[in-house]
């Protein structure tokens, strides 16, 4: 048998430009067996194959190793190559992907047609100028297009809207419902030569409630777009920018508080689809989406309609308007239902109600006065009809022979009120009404208001079975259940019950006839409103000497003092002389509630405070 011949010389060349000591520490067991070893570093220079993408036979030694160390097992390397060959196909996917990507922007006929904007300009949008095209609001497009019949290109508008809703109906079709205000519109994105497939995908994914810039041709849809308010119109959109992305996933849906809340006492009911009703604490810490169903918005629209109406009407009776002080340095009306605040190095109280001020002035010679503004009650109710703030519409006036002067003028204001309300707001009424389901309010004739003396209702009252005493004041299901009787009776939903027991009533309130030996017994001349049993309005005369002022607070049910603080100078106005006056508050969420027949005054207050809410 032959011997194999030894090897007597070798030219090695690197594939990757190897440092020499490294090398030779590599190849120093192979000195040994042969001779003659040349390594040719200026040939690994050369453009040949990098080494990093070459796999070792071995690993080379680490400096300082035993020359017997042992490479990487077969099992090793094997892993290591199907590593390297996965990463290496990940990398000509990823490198592929980004080619096909690169090539259909570039390919995109719509690319600059939509986007997301920026706030300092960085997408430019193409949007039309108003100069080009018009800028309209969503809301007048019924009243400026009827119908279209216009050549192809025409007419083209653009506007601002939220996305309700937005859907794929394939790759080449999307559908979006825009709101604005109170009205919807559907839009069509809808793939063409002139309109890429990428600008559908990303009209028919824009997140719910992001607000969107469009510039659409507005078309005639061949049917009523029967889940739009607009549906004898449709918007082609040509371009579409998002100008506000709202997040994919919200604390809560607007379509949740479009559904009806409970009435008091009742269970929340689940749909049948099982999905839940949103409680009113969610609703309540989710206020801003809330507030975006139309329903709640509508209350607002309500809400601020009333205001309009009360200044309104006073304003043509010659009243002024006025603003009195809400910081106060002493408790103005006495009790305990009162905010103390910190007020620089002392103590101040936030206003229960402009009162006192009303009547300073009336001394003043203003004659007639009201106020719309703020009132605190440090009330701990946690009831469906109170609040610890709210917004109090106030009167007060001079009378010339009787107090009822004034009970007439507030009659007449209310119906104004309810009138309005009827004419100028039945659209926004009757959107209320999709959710909350309640009798149309029963209004009396002009001149026919009913008006009853406290004790023709206890009688009422008492004809029914219930155990009231004369002078006993009303519970809150007591005064429900005479709005009922009077309902019946009167056909009406708004009353007025006069002549309270002066007992019940505050310190300045004028007795109707005055016992010296029982100075709070018998009745006074006030008087309280009341819609659907519940009361919205408190008044009276009010006394207007000082002398009798001071003995009637000094003597009251729950006395004070007219040399406090907070009362003294109110007691020393009367001293120049005053007119006989009366007037009243009315609690302008009341009016609101109870015109709706809404199950709880919080959802006439945009941001309510109650006894366990300061936030939001």
């Amino acid at each position: 048998m032959r011997k194999p011949s030894r090897l007597t010389c070798l030219e090695l060349i690197p594939l990757h430009p190897t440092k020499p000591k490294v090398l030779g520490a590599f190849l120093s067991p192979v000195y040994k067996q042969i001779p003659n070893i040349n390594i040719n570093f200026e040939m690994a220079e050369q453009s040949l194959p990098r080494a990093e993408n070459v796999l070792p036979l071995t690993e080379p030694p680490k400096e300082g190793g035993s020359e017997g160390e042992k490479g990487p097992s077969k099992g090793a390397l094997k892993k290591a190559a199907k590593e390297k060959e996965k990463a290496e196909k990940a990398a000509l996917r990823k490198a592929a992907e980004d080619a096909q990507k690169k090539e259909a922007e570039a390919n995109d006929v719509s690319k600059n047609d939509y986007g997301e904007l920026t706030l300092f300009g960085t997408t430019i949008s193409s949007i039309p100028g108003p100069n080009d095209v018009p800028w309209i609001e969503l809301e007048t497009l019924p009243e400026t297009f009827d119908s279209v019949e216009h050549a192809e290109g025409e007419p083209h508008v653009v506007f601002t809207a939220s996305v309700q809703n937005a859907r794929s109906q394939s790759a080449s079709l999307a559908f979006l419902v825009l709101q604005h205000g109170f009205e919807t519109v559907q839009g069509v994105v809808a793939k063409s030569e002139t309109l890429s497939k990428q600008m559908v995908k990303f009209a028919g994914t824009t997140p719910s409630q992001s607000i969107v810039r469009v510039h659409a041709q507005v078309k005639t849809p061949k049917e009523p777009v029967k889940s739009c308010t607009i549906q004898h119109l449709e918007m082609h959109i040509k371009k579409i920018f998002i100008v506000s992305k709202a997040i994919p996933q919200l604390p809560m849906q607007v379509e949740d508080a479009e559904r009806p809340l409970p009435l008091e006492g009742q269970e929340a009911q689940t749909e049948e689809g099982g999905r839940p009703n949103v409680g009113l604490d969610t609703r309540l810490n989710n206020q801003v989406i809330h507030l975006r169903a139309d329903q709640s918005r509508a209350v607002f629209h309500i809400k601020d309609g009333v205001e309009i109406l009360f200044t309104e009407f006073l304003r043509s009776k010659g009243f002024v308007g006025v603003k009195t002080p809400k910081l106060l340095g002493a408790p103005s009306e006495g009790g305990a239902n009162v905010f103390e605040v910190t007020y620089f190095a002392t103590k101040a109280f936030l206003a229960q109600s402009p009162q006192l001020y009303k009547q300073m002035l009336i001394v003043a010679n203003f004659q007639k006065v009201m106020e719309v503004g703020p009132v605190f009650r440090a009330e701990n109710s946690n009831t469906a009809r109170h609040l610890t703030e709210f917004t109090g519409l106030d009167m007060e006036m001079e009378f010339k022979h009787h107090y009822h002067e004034v009970v007439s003028l507030l009659e007449e204001l209310m119906l104004y009120i309810f009138s309005g309300l009827r004419t100028r707001y039945a659209k926004e009424t009757a959107v209320v009404r999709e959710s909350y389901h309640v009798e149309e309010f029963k209004l009396p004739e002009a001149g026919k208001v009913p008006r009853l003396e406290f004790a023709e209702g206890i009688a009422m009252l008492r004809a029914e079975g219930v155990e009231i005493s004369d002078f006993d004041d009303l519970t809150t299901p007591q005064e429900k259940q005479l709005g009922a009787l009077v309902l019946k009776k009167y056909g009406s939903d708004f009353y007025v019950l006069d002549k309270f027991p002066l007992a019940i009533r505050p310190f300045y309130t004028m007795p109707t006839n005055y016992n010296p030996e029982d100075p709070n017994s018998g009745y006074s001349n006030s008087y309280d409103f009341f819609m659907r049993g519940q009361e919205i309005m408190s008044g009276a005369q009010r006394i207007h000497q000082a002398e009798f002022l001071e003995k009637r607070m000094r003597e009251h049910v729950t006395p004070v003092d007219p040399e406090s603080k907070g009362l003294k100078d109110y007691v020393n106005a009367f001293r120049y002389g005053c007119r006989e006056h009366a007037g009243g508050g009315i609690g302008l969420e009341r009016i609101v509630m109870l015109w709706l027949g809404l199950p709880n005054i919080r959802l006439a207050s945009a941001f309510p405070r109650d006894p366990g809410r300061l936030a939001p």
